[in-house]
């Protein structure tokens, strides 16, 4: 019988976006990849601290019962296969069930995505994320110095999504940039029943509803949508919603005012936004990660 992926959800995860390689990886930056395999085999019997996405994995893993396996986490690391083995020795000591992973020595990983039907990426790599984003895998470049998860929701992934260019296309976003902010209000009232089209994230948020949908008594998902846009245009963001049969259970619609202290009173396991500004605002509190689509991100900008 041939082993299969269907019907699970699947994160691909970076072995800097899952573990804290951070002093590790100045030695792999400086381009000498046998003295980074050494680095990591001496520290073979030492399990890496947690990283930013740690606790958005173990909680999601939490799912899956003796009786239904409905997450799958696998490693995609630019790391060496020697190096490999700390990544799984530390995922083993946490107890974290993962058995799946590529390592490329150096390589883009992102190609692998497409025969395991991620639905989701994370990686400290911005180049691997614009890859799997334009092979349309939901992806976020994880900021490897963002605060971590708050413990005080041990039974709940709490995940928060921006709207424009993250969940929804960027369409609005672009009116905005191109004739200001009345036009942009304006536009969006006069569209507010006709739903937005989907975007880079909006198979994210479906595959985490069916997921909630199955359930378990002991982890449950909160979902919330963290947006700069204000009345009148949040109605057409709700009503996409609608349209979509996908629901949330916070929406904030903000006007402009920093995300970063509102998240900090949710408590995401993760945040997903498009603009750095917002981004760095997060990760003074949260975990959050870049989403690199839409009009504000039409070249690589420089890596956190």
């Amino acid at each position: 019988m041939s082993v299969s992926l269907d019907g699970k959800l699947v994160v691909a995860i970076s072995s800097r976006a899952l573990f804290d390689f951070e002093e590790e990886n100045q030695i792999f930056e400086q381009g000498d990849d046998h003295a980074y395999m050494k680095l990591q085999l001496d520290r073979l019997e030492i399990p890496a601290k947690p990283g930013v996405a740690f606790s958005l994995v173990q909680k999601l893993l939490a799912f899956n019962t003796a009786d239904a396996q409905r997450v799958e986490v696998v490693i995609l690391s630019r790391n060496d296969p020697v190096s490999g083995m700390r990544v799984f020795r530390s995922a083993q000591h946490y107890g974290l069930p993962i058995q799946r992973g590529s390592f490329t020595r150096g390589q883009s990983p992102w190609r692998y995505l497409r025969p395991l039907n991620a639905n989701l990426f994370l990686s400290a790599h911005l180049s691997d994320v614009r890859a799997a984003l334009d092979a349309g895998v939901p992806a976020a470049q994880v900021y490897p110095h963002s605060a971590h998860a708050s413990d005080a929701n041990p039974h709940e992934v709490r995940i928060a999504f921006d709207g424009d260019a993250v969940l929804f296309s960027d369409e609005a976003e672009r009116v905005y940039q191109a004739e200001g902010l009345n036009a942009f209000q304006q536009h969006e009232k006069d569209k507010a029943s006709q739903p937005l089209s989907a975007g880079p994230f909006k198979p994210l948020l479906a595959a985490l509803q069916v997921l909630q949908q199955a359930g378990t008594p002991h982890m449950r998902i909160r979902t919330a949508l963290v947006t700069a846009r204000s009345a009148p245009a949040h109605e057409r963001a709700i009503r996409t919603l609608m349209n979509w049969n996908v629901e949330v259970d916070e929406a904030m619609f903000l006007g402009g005012l920093e995300k970063g202290e509102f998240l900090r009173e949710f408590e995401p396991d993760f945040f997903f936004d498009d603009q750095t500004g917002h981004i760095e605002s997060a990760a003074r509190h949260v975990p959050a990660g870049h989403v690199a689509s839409g009009v504000r991100n039409p070249s690589s900008p420089s890596t956190p």
